[in-house]
């Protein structure tokens, strides 16, 4: 799919101080950069915003960063924060944004220094030949066991069967995790919709009568971190 190009949004970006600029000149100073020891937790592909400033507003504890590729699609989470920065209730503190490519991963958070990553219905690159994009695919796990520490999680909800069924083989083929839940209902599973928030499209999809999927993979203690 191609991306429609907004041009105000790299100066809107530039303007936030929200949006981090040199996201590698941060590795191993993110807990400075938040000025608390609070851990860091991050979403890939954040979309409009919804899911990660709701979970800021609620988790005053732990630091938020949102991460997307494309400015013409952060500039709609940024938005969305700008908003809540106008209301007499604030947007919350505890929230970053970076925009970078996911790959780019161990180049901006030193190992360990991420707790939890969410990655909420990302694009299911349907063609075979790009299987290796797809952010639950066994490259992408190896990188997050870079930054994350054992025990760490990765959280991953879609209602696209195929790309859910893909991405359970690679979490339990994967040397780095394990397979610590899954549902293929997660909206009438009491115990893994407990807390849940749910993205927009998660929203439109479940509205549409999509059941959606959810697994949790963790950080083996003895998995390598490649």
């Amino acid at each position: 799919m191609r991306l429609r190009n907004i041009p105000r949004a790299e100066g809107v970006l530039e303007a936030c101080k929200e949006v981090v600029k040199n996201p590698a000149g941060q590795k191993s100073r993110w807990h400075e950069l938040f000025q608390n020891q609070n851990p860091v937790h991050i979403e890939i592909g954040m979309g409009k915003g919804q899911f990660l400033l709701t979970l800021a507003e609620r988790n005053p504890d732990i630091n938020y960063i949102g991460i997307e590729r494309y400015s013409s699609v952060l500039l709609r989470a940024v938005e969305k924060f700008q908003l809540l920065s106008e209301s007499p209730k604030g947007a919350p503190s505890n929230i970053r944004f970076l925009c970078m490519d996911a790959r780019e991963l161990p180049e901006v958070f030193a190992p360990g220094e991420i707790e939890k990553i969410y990655l909420n219905f990302s694009d299911p690159w349907p063609k075979a030949r790009h299987a290796r994009r797809r952010l639950t695919s066994r490259e992408f796990l190896s990188l997050y066991a870079k930054v994350l520490p054992p025990g760490g999680t990765v959280e991953f909800k879609t209602d696209n069967r195929p790309l859910f069924d893909f991405s359970e083989e690679e979490v339990r083929e994967s040397p780095f995790f394990t397979l610590d839940g899954l549902t293929y209902d997660l909206h009438r599973d009491a115990g893994m919709n407990q807390g849940n928030i749910m993205t927009e499209y998660e929203e439109k999809f479940s509205a549409a009568g999509n059941a959606i999927c959810k697994l949790i993979a963790r950080k083996s203690p003895s998995g390598s971190e490649g």
